[in-house]
């Protein structure tokens, strides 16, 4: 019983099987029949293609479209992210212990006619222990604004240099050559530095803690690249990344070098 069976499947496939033999013997002949030239532009073609294709998505994917707020604690950076998002100062916030986040259109941008670019702003708390966090954005990083207070800047210079020293040091900032800011803010103060100041004393300091951390071996620091050029007093233009200094006003609104900043990185 069951040899019958067999024979009948075998008897139902094998007009299928003769089928498909004689389809690929026509599909051989059209092959042999086409010119060797042919064939070759159209693998040319494909492989093109297929090349070209892989190399938008590749491009695409480097473009990013996030800037992080960073400084030390008290620097405004807050206000600043709020600026940005919806132009109000929320003047009732405090310290940030966590990441403040979001993706959108720059609220100057709101009225604008026509498709803008989102941006992804992330505000990384100043906080010692939590500047860590700074390490899961630099990856894909457009641009860093480093905020420093104008008004108690001279209080803070020491502190500002190194956390800034760190930043310039960071192997995903110098690979990447991510542009850098330095937002010297609360400037509409009676008090507040000028932005020249700032940068000269932060210029200064991390001249000096380059110095310092030059007996620190390679293995100890091993994330970290060198600053500035031998023999030569440091400065921001000896930089491998661009960095700028700006000044900003974050609770009356004064963010115009903040927005051009984020609109190079990110374009609209």
């Amino acid at each position: 019983m069951d040899v019958d069976k067999m024979e009948l499947v075998k008897a139902q496939i094998e007009p299928f099987l003769r089928q498909g033999e004689a389809y690929v013997r026509r599909v051989e002949d059209l092959v042999r029949q086409i010119p060797p030239t042919q064939i070759y532009i159209a693998v040319g073609a494909v492989l093109f293609t297929t090349i070209l294709l892989l190399l938008i998505r590749a491009f695409k994917h480097k473009i990013s479209n996030t800037i992080v707020l960073t400084g030390l604690s008290g620097g405004g950076k807050t206000v600043l992210f709020y600026q940005l998002r919806d132009g109000s100062s929320h003047q009732g916030t405090v310290t940030s212990m966590e990441p403040n986040e979001g993706l959108f259109v720059l609220n100057s941008e709101t009225s604008k006619k026509g498709k803008i670019k989102a941006v992804h702003l992330v505000d990384v708390p100043g906080h010692s222990r939590l500047r860590p966090k700074l390490d899961e954005y630099l990856p894909r990083a457009a641009g860093i604004v480093f905020v420093v207070d104008a008004v108690e800047f001279l209080p803070n210079c020491r502190a500002a240099s190194e956390y800034l020293y760190d930043i310039l040091t960071k192997a995903n900032v110098v690979k990447r050559k991510i542009p850098l800011l330095i937002l010297c803010n609360k400037v509409d103060k009676v008090t507040a530095h000028t932005k020249e100041f700032i940068r000269k004393q932060l210029e200064k300091e991390i001249d000096k803690l380059r110095t310092s951390r030059k007996a620190v071996s390679d293995a100890d620091i091993s994330n970290e690249f060198t600053l500035g050029v031998t023999g030569e007093a440091f400065s921001f233009s000896q930089c491998v990344n661009k960095v700028t200094v700006a000044e900003a006003a974050g609770l009356t609104g004064e963010i115009l070098p903040l927005e051009q900043f984020i609109r190079e990185r990110v374009k609209p």
